[in-house]
């Protein structure tokens, strides 16, 4: 089962510091009933090491993948691998110049998946002794033998290179966990103290949130892997509030997340850049709202991602596609793949999407992912038509028609994944972008190619069906463009769109100088969920004749 553990008194501890600072085990044990509650729980649910191993550092962690491994061969399993990693979550929080809130979470332990006359089983635990690994990886193989159906089609995996040495870490400097919490408190603090000094700022609220994954992985093909990964987001919120307290306006998601370290956060000028967010969010309350009618948009990067997420990543997602992801946020239109792949028309000739999970900085990149298979780039949309899906090893072999009929070898892009050691892994999504224009155009250049139109910049709500074809997006500043020039700021401003339709509107694209990545730091998909972590770089676009709606209007 999945631990996660939030207490404040014993953030940033070793387990051997732990037991340090709180006494003996035994004593723990003994005055159990008089600790803080927190403490006594986390007591509880800490691993189980092998005698004389008293944090995750020490423990022999490729001795004991090779013992799950020999465990789930001798239990009958054809293939089999296994993760022992430690998964951490710090994080603070303030409102104005108070701290609201500080947690650090910390998981340990191993997952063993085993592959059984082609029917899957998985089981985790905590007890990372010789025993405890063999009876999970035994309790894996017998799982997968109750879960054969006759008749069903058996599980076959693409082929993938063994990797017996492998070795990777996130493009990170200062690991955020060395970072003291009252370093990281106060930065917020001054920047809310910053953001507050603007005309009618009446509330801030601002976050670093950090996760830091040490993950080991080892499979029968021989592959031996282990990974450092680090992301950190700053959630960042300044609320304005008019004199007549007749409205209210925020500007928030101002720095997207990032697969890098502390020095990402003070690369972000927090203090710097807080009062420039705050007159924002005050502008806003004097915007008109915008009137009902079809706009030209031009989208900067801090939006546009977010719409590449929701209306191209989760779509081309192949389970979705052959209807075995369903129950969080429904399937795909794009399908089934006999039909679609090399004829759908998804946007322009010159559109083109890369799923990547090499990209430096992108919250999904990695080494490898949880099949063992080496990281790559690989083109979902080509030249504006729909190209190939998102897949694992076992989905790749599902397009082996496909993949024969273009020539591309049957093997996975690299998208698997489980966002803790208790999870069993299944296909995520890369990084997704929608790639540089071959002429270098900017943002100011779209904006004087539009006579009239609107522009809009930063992410905000959404609403997507349940195939990812009709949809709503907000944002968080909007301007009118009149005569190639930026306007008048407005407010309460949507568009809807059809999928194709909408990315077949792109007339104009940006180039290389204007790309940027957004992110989402808490993605969710399956059943029971996941999270997971996703980047998605793009450049400016401008999209013609779209239909905006007045999200303020009263019926």
């Amino acid at each position: 089962m999945r631990i996660a553990r939030s207490f404040p008194l014993l953030a940033m501890t070793t387990r051997r510091d732990f037991l340090k600072h709180t006494g003996v085990a035994a004593a723990i044990a003994a005055a159990n009933s008089a600790l803080h509650p927190g403490i006594a729980n986390a007591l509880s649910s800490l691993p189980l090491y092998p005698r004389g191993v008293g944090s995750f550092e020490e423990l022999p962690i490729k001795e004991l993948l090779m013992e799950a491994l020999g465990a789930a061969k001798a239990a009958g399993a054809s293939w089999s691998d296994a993760r022992i990693s430690r998964y951490r979550q710090n994080f603070v929080g303030t409102r104005e110049k108070q701290i609201v809130q500080v947690g650090d979470t910390d998981s340990i332990g191993i997952g063993v998946r085993a592959l059984v006359n082609g029917a899957w089983g998985f089981a985790a635990s905590q007890d990372l002794t010789r025993e405890g690994v063999a009876a999970a990886a035994k309790e894996a193989a017998g799982i997968a033998k109750a879960n054969r159906i006759p008749g069903a089609a058996p599980v076959v995996l693409a082929p993938a290179q063994a990797y017996p040495t492998a070795t990777w870490k996130s493009s990170y400097e200062i690991d955020p966990f060395t970072i003291p919490v009252e370093q990281k408190a106060q930065l917020l603090i001054d920047a809310n103290t910053e953001s507050m000094k603007a005309t009618n700022v009446k509330f801030v609220n601002s976050f670093l949130f950090f996760i830091k994954e040490d993950r080991n992985y080892a499979n029968t093909d021989g592959s031996f892997i282990t990974q450092t990964v680090i992301r950190s987001w700053v959630p960042f919120t300044a609320t304005a509030v008019s004199p007549d307290f007749s409205d209210f306006q925020s500007r928030s998601n101002t720095v997207q997340p990032a697969g890098r370290g502390w020095e990402f956060i003070l690369a972000a000028d927090l203090v710097g850049n807080a009062r420039k967010w705050g007159e924002e969010a005050a502008e806003k309350l004097k915007a008109k709202p915008v009137e009902v009618g079809r706009y030209d948009l031009v989208l900067h990067p801090s939006h546009l991602w977010l719409t590449i997420h929701e209306s191209i990543g989760h779509p081309t997602e192949l389970d979705r596609a052959m209807g075995y992801e369903a129950n969080y946020a429904g399937t795909s239109f794009v399908s089934p793949p006999e039909k679609v792949l090399g004829t759908l028309k998804y946007g322009p000739e010159f559109m083109n999407i890369q799923g990547d999970r090499t990209q430096e900085g992108g919250c999904a990149t990695i080494g490898w992912d949880d099949d063992g298979v080496k990281a790559e780039s690989f083109l979902i949309i080509k030249n504006g038509i729909f190209h190939d899906y998102q897949t694992s090893r076992e989905q790749a072999p599902w397009l082996e028609s496909y993949y024969k009929k273009q020539g591309m070898p049957v093997k996975s892009h690299g998208c698997c994944n489980a966002d803790n050691w208790s999870s069993v892994q299944f296909q995520r999504m890369p990084n997704v972008s929608l790639l540089p224009g071959e002429k270098d155009s900017k943002w100011e250049d779209l904006i004087a190619a539009t006579d009239s139109g609107i522009a809009i910049i930063g992410d905000g709500s959404f609403s997507i069906d349940q195939q990812r074809y009709n949809a709503q997006f907000g944002g968080q500043l909007f301007y009118e463009i009149k005569g190639g020039k930026l306007g008048a700021p407005l407010k309460d401003v949507a568009y809807q769109m059809r999928t194709p339709d909408f990315w077949n509107a792109m007339d104009m694209i940006g180039g290389k100088s204007s790309y940027m990545m957004g992110a989402s730091f808490f993605d969710g998909k399956g059943q029971p969920p996941q999270i997971g972590s996703v980047s998605h770089g793009c450049v400016p676009a401008r999209f013609r004749n779209i239909n905006v709606i007045n999200t303020g209007r009263k019926a």
